[in-house]
This record gives structure tokens, C-alpha cells and sequence, in this order.
């Protein structure tokens, strides 16, 4: 059914047609609307059976997932930036366990400084914490990828995270197709749990291993991820062939045939980029784009086969490794090993910066000239860097950096430290 809804709401309807038994609920900006539609559907009796739990911390809200998940019932909790932080311990606990939990990340920038606005920070810092990583372009995309997400955790046994930009989609308002309860129960059957706590079976989850076993279990989590490789194409064409349109998978194309430059990107911004690619073309621009869908596990062949015939690829990135550079590009380069093939690093929209066309417009055309250099920071203010740097230099005592930087750009009236 086409609905025009805001992108937390349509995602909360869906989660509630895959049948969720326990969700675990913390707000934390983006996501809160998410659990808070949710709540509402438990408390009206449109969701049951489902006990939904309010907690104290996203660190209960994952060990009360990992619990529910260990006794059998499909579990379901959300969170976004800090909190995701808060419950790292237990996020490493519900893929070491082998549990089958949904959340989705409201993509939110970590602090500090403070800033609720999205990155991509929080869901890439849990690259290597075992979860999947799926990112929604669109709404319509976190509603069919949450679908596909619990078939998916259900049959490998493995925790996934549903990854869509905060503010830009869960608070966006859009049309959205949501599927009949009788077209998400052909799709996803009930949950046949792989291990579960069962007082007529007894058995221990979550066992000391020593160096006697701890390589195999966690290479056996590795290879999980890499079944999935297969097994996510095979899950996004079952629902192309039920629902009646192409979500999910591994990348998308987008004009990539023959292009010389390609554009890598994650997330809503590559609607931006396709823009901006149009446009492009138009002017005879032989440019295109290559979005990730599947983030973990990271899909090198498919990446590789899609740059193998372009001159240069640019990785636009909403997040940064302090020290390094790029963090998706890093799995790009290793994708096209060995091919010859030029390729950078752009960061771009770090805690809500806008990316405007014209931004990207200049940034594609200077990728083609290789005029580039292998990281570059889109739309960065450099004299406000340019002089706390000389600021530092001048002054031992040169004052917190986040406060002075806001001073220069005029943002607060007076300047602190």
C-alpha cells in the first residue's frame, strides 16, 4: 500500500509486519521515532504477541536483545551515534554469540564535539564488531531492507544492522510502498532459532574458549560473512520476485558500463551524486556511479568488477579515519588490486555539512583531470584550520579547539579557554 510517511514510521510498520516478539527500546536521536511507533503499535494491540521492554541504556537494550534472542524470540532494538558507543561491549557479544538481532543505525556523527547531525562515524566504527552492515539510499530501501534483514540474520545466525542517514531519511517524508502482512509472511517465515536456550535441552552459550578454539570461532564468524555474500543477491532477487521491485543486493549501477570515472558512495548522498551524474552525462561528461549496499561483508568482487574498465574511481565518504583518511576506500583499494586503477578519497558531509551540487559538480570534473590529491576534505574551511593551527603555534595555552573554531566562524559571540 503507497503511503506518504516519515521514514522512522515506515520503517517501524515494517519491522512490525516481520513479527518482532521482543524489542528493546532506549531513545537516542534519530532513531527514537522508530521504538516510539513500535511502543504504540505493542501498547494498541496491533503488534502481538510482543513484549516491548523499555530499558535504561543501550547497553541494556542490547543485553536484554541478546537475552530474548538466546531464549528464542525474534528480537529487535535501534540506536544511533553515542549510544551505539554505549553498547559496543554487548554488540560484540550478540555477533560472538551468533545471535540473529535486527537494528537498525540511525546514522548520527560521534562526538565529541557534540553534533546530532548525520555521518556515517558511528555504524564504521563497528566495521569489525561481526555484525552485518546493510545502508538504505532511500526509504523505501530501510523498509525492504529491514524485511530481508531478519530473513537474513535468521538464516545465518548472525546480527545485522540496518544502516539509513539520520534526519535525511528516518525524519523525511516520502512515498513508501508497505507491504501486506500476508506478502511479509510469505517472504519471512517464523523464527526457527539455530541455538536456543531450552531448560529440556541444556546446554551453555557463551563459554570461556581459550587459544585452543578462539581462531576457529572466530573464523567461522568470518565465514558466515562470506556466505553471505551469496546469500544476500539470492534474498534481494526472492524479493524483487514477491514485492515486484529491485532492493537490496550487494551495489547498484548506476551508468557504470564504459564510464572512466566512477563514483563510490553509501546512503542517501548517492541520490545527490546520480543528480549530479545526470547532469554530467548531459554535457558528455563518460561518468558513474557505484553504490554499496552491503557494507559488511564488503563485497570486493562485485566492487572490482564494476571498476575494472574505468580510468579512476573517487570514494565519497561521510566519515574519516583520524590519521588514515578514508575507511570505505581502504576496502575499495583492495578490491581493484593489481588493476592500475587511480583512485581517491573524499570526505565529505562530517556531522550534517551540506553536499551541494556545485561542490560535487567541481569535485567530479577535477577527479577526471586527476587533478586531485589522494584525500581531499569537500568544502573544508581552511582558513579557520589554517589559523588554529598558527594559533597553537603562537600560544601554549591556545584553548579548546571545537570553542575557538566556532569563534572564527563567527557562531558564538565570545571565545572560551
Amino acid at each position: 500500500m503507497l503511503k506518504q510517511m516519515e521514514g522512522s514510521k515506515a520503517v517501524a510498520e515494517a519491522v512490525g509486519l516481520c513479527r518482532p516478539e521482543v524489542i528493546c527500546a532506549y531513545p537516542i536521536s534519530p532513531q527514537t521515532h522508530i521504538v516510539e511507533a513500535l511502543g504504540e503499535m505493542v501498547k494498541s494491540g496491533k503488534l502481538t504477541p510482543c513484549e516491548f521492554i523499555n530499558v535504561e541504556s543501550e547497553f541494556a537494550a542490547m543485553s536484554v536483545a541478546i537475552g530474548s534472542s538466546a531464549a528464542g524470540a525474534r528480537s529487535y532494538t535501534a540506536t544511533a551515534s553515542q549510544g551505539l558507543l554505549f553498547m559496543v561491549e554487548a554488540v560484540y557479544n550478540a555477533s560472538g554469540l551468533g545471535l540473529p538481532i535486527v537494528m537498525p543505525v540511525a546514522n548520527r556523527a560521534i562526538g565529541a564535539p557534540i553534533n546530532i547531525w548525520n555521518d556515517h562515524s558511528d555504524s564504521l566504527s563497528q566495521r569489525d564488531s561481526g555484525w552485518l552492515q546493510l545502508f538504505a539510499e532511500t526509504n523505501q530501501e530501510a523498509v525492504d531492507l529491514h524485511i530481508q534483514a531478519f530473513r537474513l540474520a535468521e538464516e545465518l545466525s548472525m546480527p545485522i544492522m540496518v544502516c539509513m542517514d539520520g534526519f535525511i531519511l528516518t525524519h523525511a517524508f516520502e512515498r513508501v510502498d508497505i507491504p501486506s502482512q500476508e506478502q511479509v509472511d510469505k517472504y519471512l517465515p517464523p523464527f526457527d532459532p539455530r541455538q536456543v536456550l531450552d531448560p529440556a535441552e541444556p546446554v551453555s552459550i557463551g563459554a570461556m574458549v581459550g587459544p585452543e578454539a578462539f581462531m576457529e570461532v572466530k573464523y567461522l564468524a568470518h565465514a558466515k560473512q562470506m556466505q553471505a555474500i551469496d546469500l544476500i543477491p539470492q534474498l534481494a532477487n526472492e524479493f524483487k520476485q514477491q514485492f515486484g521491485r529491485d532492493s537490496g543486493g550487494l551495489v547498484r549501477s548506476y551508468f557504470t558500463e564504459g564510464a572512466e570515472t566512477i563514483i563510490i558512495a553509501m546512503g542517501s548522498v548517492l541520490g545527490t551524486i546520480k543528480d549530479v551524474v545526470d547532469e554530467m552525462r548531459a554535457e558528455g561528461h563518460n561518468i558513474g556511479v557505484l553504490g554499496i549496499i552491503s557494507y559488511r561483508p564488503f563485497p570486493l568482487a562485485e566492487v572490482r568488477a564494476a571498476l575494472v574498465n574505468c580510468k579512476r574511481f573517487v570514494v565519497l565518504e561521510k566519515s574519516l579515519a583520524v590519521g588514515m583518511g578514508g575507511i570505505v576506500a581502504t576496502d575499495v583499494r583492495m578490491a581493484v588490486t593489481g588493476t592500475g586503477i587511480k583512485g581517491f578519497t573524499a570526505i565529505a558531509g562530517l556531522g550534517g555539512r551540506s553536499i551541494p551540487k556545485s561542490s560535487l559538480h567541481t569535485l567530479f570534473r577535477q577527479a577526471e583531470k586527476e587533478e586531485l590529491q589522494p584525500v581531499t576534505f569537500l568544502d573544508l574551511d581552511w582558513d579557520v584550520v589554517n589559523k588554529q593551527l598558527e594559533r597553537e603555534k603562537q600560544t601554549r595555552r591556545s584553548g579548546p579547539i571545537a570553542e575557538n573554531i566556532l569563534h572564527d566562524k563567527g557562531v558564538v559571540s565570545a571565545k572560551f579557554g
